[in-house]
């Protein structure tokens, strides 16, 4: 799915991080056995990638991201012990699936203006209920989780009120308050991605959508970012298209959420300047985030909810994200057991 050009422009990324001393790198001894799978939709196949743990699971969690992102923000290769969200859900002993959405990685690409947040939802409900059923050769899985990322946060609350067929939510970069002004400063940063250099020559139409270059650490970091994390992150940016979003926004609004059965996790960062409101205040701490998203939600939902400091919106990417994966763990460990 990758042209010559995007190719290189990873290549040359990865290279930069081998090749820096004092930086780790992943290798074949990381955690979890994986293989490819997809899932026929009706706008084309879904792909991604199933990795069990070393023992015995009953639990299963599904990745997706959002938009701006593939699969590599959850498997991210670099200092994977610290960033590779997907390593330590197997380290813990969860299964994952992370996949593409349409239009992303190695998905099928509609034309843009196809793409809507509820296509991804149904798609959603596709790859749960193939784990129920046993994908792939394996076992079915007793547990479902869903992880989303903003967007993909919005397409997971759609599933579970939709099908309610999933143990819990894992919600992150989401809440109620959006700061209008910021989002709509973010909205800036994008421009067609037939423009973009590392995507100009891959066929996309002229409405699918990429970030500017060097837009991303301003859009979606907070304090002190690993520059190396900020470089890989561009090299492997990806595309997007409006149309997922008016659907998508519905689920940030009072009603969908409060309809949710299943037990809810939602993790921000306290500088995530598209979701805690106005001069960041939803998100001062922990407390703070429970007390403003509660009333959004039924007692079924059970939600708890965590901040995690100095971070922005790529909360995987944030220097200190393996405080938040401890935080999952020990949700995933309440909600579905070890």
């Amino acid at each position: 799915m990758h042209t010559k050009f995007r190719a290189l422009a990873v290549s040359a990324a990865v290279t930069l991080l081998c090749f820096t001393p004092g930086i780790a790198q992943a290798d074949d001894s990381t955690p979890g056995r994986c293989q490819d799978v997809s899932f026929p939709v009706p706008q084309g196949t879904l792909s991604g990638t199933l990795c069990l743990p070393d023992g015995p699971a009953d639990a299963v969690m599904v990745l997706m991201s959002g938009s701006n992102y593939n699969h590599v923000y959850w498997d991210f290769p670099y200092e994977p012990e610290t960033y590779n969200f997907r390593q330590a859900m197997n380290k813990a002993g969860y299964a994952t699936l992370v996949a593409d959405r349409l239009g992303n990685g190695a998905s099928s690409r509609p034309p843009s203006l196809s793409l809507t947040a509820t296509a991804t939802a149904d798609a959603l409900h596709v790859m749960v209920r193939s784990l129920r059923a046993g994908l792939a050769g394996n076992a079915p899985f007793a547990k479902v989780v869903t992880v989303g990322h903003s967007l993909t946060s919005s397409t997971s609350i759609m599933e579970a009120i939709g099908y309610h067929d999933v143990d819990g939510v894992v919600l992150t970069g989401y809440s109620h308050t959006l700061s209008v002004p910021d989002v709509l400063g973010v909205i800036s940063s994008y421009y067609p991605a037939v423009e973009d250099p590392g995507f100009a020559r891959r066929g996309y139409d002229s409405t699918y959508l990429v970030t500017r270059p060097g837009a991303r650490a301003a859009d979606f970091y907070g304090l002190s970012p690993d520059p190396n994390v900020v470089a890989l992150d561009e090299a492997t940016k990806e595309t997007f298209s409006l149309t997922e979003y008016p659907d998508g926004l519905l689920a940030t609004l009072p009603g969908e959420s409060s309809l949710m059965t299943a037990p809810v996790l939602l993790v921000d960062g306290s500088r995530d300047r598209m979701v805690c409101g106005p001069g960041f205040s939803v998100c001062a701490d922990s407390a703070t985030l429970q007390a403003a998203e509660s009333p959004y939600f039924s007692p079924a939902a059970k939600l708890r909810a965590y901040v995690l400091p100095d971070s922005g919106h790529a909360i995987n990417l944030a220097p200190n994200t393996r405080d938040y994966h401890a935080v999952v763990v020990d949700w995933m460990r309440s909600i579905v057991g070890h």
